[in-house]
């Protein structure tokens, strides 16, 4: 059983979520020949404050 953990900036909608597990569950069936039953993905948003990027938090980026 294929897991997939995702983390993402917080702010996508719940259908770009949807789209995303379809897009991915697709992938994991193609490529591992997994049943998509079998496929879990699990969705992480992350707050801007809570994610940096080469050392600078996001909330802080100007660009």
């Amino acid at each position: 059983m294929p897991t997939l953990r995702v983390e993402l900036m917080e702010g996508r909608t719940p259908e770009q979520k949807k789209e995303l597990a379809r897009a991915l569950t697709e992938a994991v069936v193609k490529t591992l020949g997994s049943k998509p039953e079998s496929v879990d993905i699990l969705m992480y948003d992350i707050k801007r404050h809570d994610w940096a990027t080469g050392g600078v938090l996001w909330t802080e980026r100007t660009s």
